[in-house]
Order: C-alpha cells, then structure tokens, then sequence
C-alpha cells in the first residue's frame, strides 16, 4: 500500500508504504527500509534541507526522517493523537506538517525542535500542505484553503463548493495555489484569495493527488472511484488517462515524468506527459 511520493535528494522517488520509506530509481529498482516504530503508519513524504527525506508517522504520532543511505530518527509531536498527514519542506530550512486531528501546522527543525500553530478550529481537519509563491505555507482543510507565514500568522480563505473534502495542493505554473477536491473538482485560488474551480472530467471521480508537470500542465489522481491520471491545462481543459489501479499521490520526477502511488496495485506508476 503506497501513500505518498517525492522526489528525493539524490534523484530517486521517495515514498511511504506500510511501516516502511521505500525508494525507486527512474529505471525501476527498488529499496525499502523498515522503520524502528512498529505500525508506524507512514503518509506524508519530503525532501528536507538537510539532504535527508522527511515523512510524517500518521499511527505513532512522530515525524520520522532517513538519510539516503536509510539511517532513521524519529521525533514524537507534543501534541497527543495528533493524526500527522502532509509535510512540506519550509522556505526557513524547517519542515512543516498538517495535524488533521489536533487542526493544527506543525513545525520542526531539523535537529527535532517543535513548534504548533493552530488553525480556526480542532475540527478544520488540514490535510495536504505546500510553500506558496509568496513564501508562505499554503494547507487545505475541510472546506477551506489555510495560509500560514513561517512566524505562525494564519489566514484562511473558504471554498466556494461547500463540503468540498479538499486532499493536496500544489503550486502551479501561474503562481497560483491547486488544489483536489474529493468532491470531484479541481480548485485554484491566487494568493489574494480568489477562487476558480473546474469539474473532473470523470463522473464521480475523487480527485486527491496533484501535482505540476514538467510541460506546464497540472496533474492529478482520480482515486478509488475510479483509476485515472487527470491533466488540467492552467487554462481550464481537462483530459483523462486510465491508470491500472487506484492512483492516490503523485509528484514530479527528476526525469521530467510524473510518478504516483497506486495503492490497491502495490505499484509505483510512471506516466510521460510528451
């Protein structure tokens, strides 16, 4: 079951599985390392500054980090049953992680040192988090996108399509912020706070994953209803390409392809976009 995907430090795919960080070549060969916390729940995946992956431990409650050469630290979140999900690496040289049950951001350095900001409410449920053109962490949460600058300042824009379950964002071509809805759209907000959606092209699909490809476009993964890689131009035209088996995360590689996680295929999938 793969979750997350990054591209990693020395230029392989990163990616989180059942207690494990797993690692993929662009040529296809694998290496796992186990993780010392048993039922660990790994999800969200980023290279740091420091040269090492980062990844949130969503069942033990810790952010984890591993060398390239598959060396483990973890560190425990001060805040009980806090449910990390998304991590992103900081303009500050920190990471940043989402707490979907505490609804907070979190901080932490790379010697381990934490810091939390919470956000309107426990029940915001943020979720995927990215850095914003204006150098400001940008989040989603149940129904709202959340921007946070890296000395804890919190605004919080609503989305016009209410219950819109938003999943990961993405900074895209434009300068603007991308984001999944699992409702079935794609949403895009300016730094302003300006919002345009798009419908997914794929009735009753559950957009999650998303990210920008190397030719300008976005893409994204229409997960469990159905199995598709979706692009979306910057412009609003949507395509569809049939995956195998449900796509969940995807990430931009450093081969100019994009790669995702097909978590029901136990399969790390490729996808050329010339």
């Amino acid at each position: 079951m793969p979750v997350a995907i990054t591209s990693g430090p020395d230029g392989a795919l990163w990616f989180t599985e059942a207690n494990k960080i797993g690692r993929v070549t662009t040529s296809g060969v694998f290496t796992e390392y186990t993780i010392p916390t048993a039922n660990s729940l790994p999800y969200g995946i980023s290279s740091g500054s420091d040269s090492a992956v980062w990844f949130t431990e969503n069942g033990a409650n810790k952010i984890g980090r591993v060398t390239t050469s598959g060396t483990f630290t973890e560190y425990a979140i001060p805040s009980a049953n806090s449910s990390p999900d998304g991590i992103a690496a900081g303009p500050d040289g920190a990471l940043w992680f989402t707490e979907q049950y505490t609804g907070k951001i979190g901080r932490v350095t790379t010697a381990g040192t934490f810091t939390e900001y919470s956000t309107s409410s426990a029940g915001s449920f943020p979720s995927g988090i990215t850095v914003g053109p204006d150098g400001a962490l940008w989040f989603t949460e149940n129904n709202s996108i959340g921007r946070m600058t890296t000395s804890g300042t919190l605004t919080e824009y609503t989305i016009p399509t209410a219950a819109s379950a938003t999943q990961h964002i993405t900074v895209g071509p434009d300068g603007a912020l991308w984001f999944a809805e699992y409702v079935g759209k794609i949403g895009r907000v300016t730094t302003a706070g300006t919002f345009t959606e798009y419908a997914a092209p794929t009735v009753g699909g559950g957009p999650w994953g998303i990210a920008t490809g190397s030719d300008g476009n976005l893409w994204f993964t229409v997960w469990q209803t159905s199995a598709n890689i979706g692009k979306l131009t910057p412009t609003g035209t949507l395509t569809d390409y049939p995956a195998s088996s449900s796509p969940q995360n995807i990430t931009a590689g450093p081969d100019g392809a994009l790669w995702f996680t097909e978590t029901a295929g136990n399969k790390i999938g490729r996808f050329s976009p010339q």
